[in-house]
C-alpha cells in the first residue's frame, strides 16, 4: 500500500474533493478565519482560495510530500503566505496559545489518534481562538450507519485510514472546544453515495 498511498493516493483526493459542489462548502468554513490560521491536512491547496483577507499567514500541516507538490501553483499564486509546519496532527511542534484559528477539511477522519489531535488543536489555540471544521462522519439514519459500519474496514484500507464512523462534533466536544455552530447534511448525490456523504460544517471555539 506504500506506493499506493504516496504515489497515488494524494492524487485521488485531489480531484475527488476539487468537485465543483465542495467549493461552497469551502468558502464557508473559511469565512470567519483572522489572524494565524493553523490548516491541518493542508493536503494539494483547495482552500487556499477561500481565505479571506483577515488571514494574515496559514502554517500548513501535511504528511504527503506529493500533496505538498502539487499545491505549488496554488502557493505561488497565493496573496497569504503558507509555510509547511509539520506533518503530523498529532504533534504540533508549536507553543501553546500559538494561532488564532484552526483548519480542518476533510482530515479528522484519517488522523490515527484523533483525540490526541484535537487536544493538540486545543493547545495551541489562543484564548478566543477557534476551530472550523469540515468534515464527514457518522449518519444519524441507522440503515445509512450500519452500512458505514460494515464498509469502513475497506475505506480505511483503500483511503489512507479514513473513517466513515467518526462523530465529529462529539468527538471536538470531548476535546474541550464548545462547539457554538454546526450544519449537518448529505451532500448532494445519489442515495448509493450516502455511506460517504454526511458532512458537518462548523465552529468551536476555545472554552473557558
Amino acid at each position: 500500500m506504500g506506493l499506493w498511498n504516496d504515489r497515488v493516493l494524494p492524487r485521488v483526493v485531489d480531484r475527488s474533493l476539487s468537485a465543483p459542489e465542495v467549493a461552497p462548502l469551502r468558502a464557508a468554513v473559511c469565512g470567519g478565519l483572522r489572524g494565524r490560521v493553523l490548516e491541518i491536512g493542508f493536503g494539494s491547496g483547495l482552500n487556499l482560495e477561500h481565505y479571506p483577507g483577515a488571514v494574515e499567514s496559514v502554517a500548513a500541516v501535511e504528511p504527503s510530500d506529493l500533496a505538498w507538490a502539487l499545491s505549488a501553483d496554488k502557493r505561488s499564486r497565493s496573496v497569504v503566505p503558507v509555510e509547511r509546519t509539520g506533518l503530523d496532527g498529532q504533534r504540533l511542534e508549536v507553543p501553546d496559545a500559538t494561532y488564532d484559528a484552526v483548519l480542518s477539511t476533510f482530515t479528522l477522519c484519517t488522523i490515527p489518534d484523533v483525540a490526541t489531535a484535537l487536544s493538540e488543536v486545543r493547545r495551541v489555540l489562543r484564548p478566543g481562538g477557534s476551530l472550523s471544521f469540515l468534515e464527514h462522519g457518522r449518519a444519524p439514519d441507522e440503515g445509512v450507519a450500519r452500512w458505514q459500519g460494515r464498509l469502513e474496514p475497506l475505506q480505511k484500507r483503500v483511503f489512507g485510514g479514513c473513517h466513515l464512523t467518526r462523530d465529529m462534533p462529539a468527538l471536538i466536544a470531548a476535546a474541550g472546544l464548545q462547539v457554538v455552530d454546526v450544519r449537518a447534511e448529505y451532500l448532494p448525490g445519489p442515495r448509493l453515495s450516502r455511506p460517504w456523504a454526511y458532512g458537518y460544517l462548523g465552529r468551536a471555539a476555545v472554552s473557558a
